[in-house]
């Protein structure tokens, strides 16, 4: 992985502009989702499966320009994003399933406490290999 020379304050307002785009990109995905469904009547699959697209796009189109600041052109960054969402919804999956075993005993609070455990572990793993991987090389 390429080194950064970064101080803690592009760390922070990396982080800070991370939450600000994985906001937007969470309504945005939603809003896609919902219109799809219920507005286009669509199955449930072909919704989420529309509204997780769309917020793949604009998170990357976010994270290159906005939160890393990136000169990566596309042909390079965007197979690496793919490769990194892939790799982070991967340990999501993992995660979601050992918090779930471990939680059963707990209910419903169990699983939702699962959830947000295979939530932060996307997040952070996503935000992790696109700093230092996706758009590291390249940043202004």
């Amino acid at each position: 992985m390429p080194e950064i020379q970064a101080s803690g304050r592009d760390l922070i307002g990396h982080l800070w502009r991370y939450g600000l785009v994985g906001l937007a990109n969470t309504a945005i995905g939603l809003a896609v989702i919902y219109a799809v469904q219920f507005g286009l009547h669509a199955p449930d699959l072909v919704a989420n499966a529309c509204g997780y697209a769309a917020g793949i796009l604009f998170g990357f189109v976010l994270n290159r320009g906005f939160v890393f600041r990136s000169t990566s052109g596309v042909g390079r960054a965007g197979p690496r994003y793919m490769a990194a969402v892939a790799c982070a919804y991967g340990l999501n999956v993992v995660v979601l399933i050992a918090a779930r075993r471990l939680l059963a005993p707990y209910g419903d609070p169990g699983r939702a406490a699962a959830q947000a455990a295979a939530l932060g572990a996307y997040t952070v793993t996503l935000f992790v290999l696109s700093r230092y991987w996706v758009f590291g090389a390249a940043t202004r």
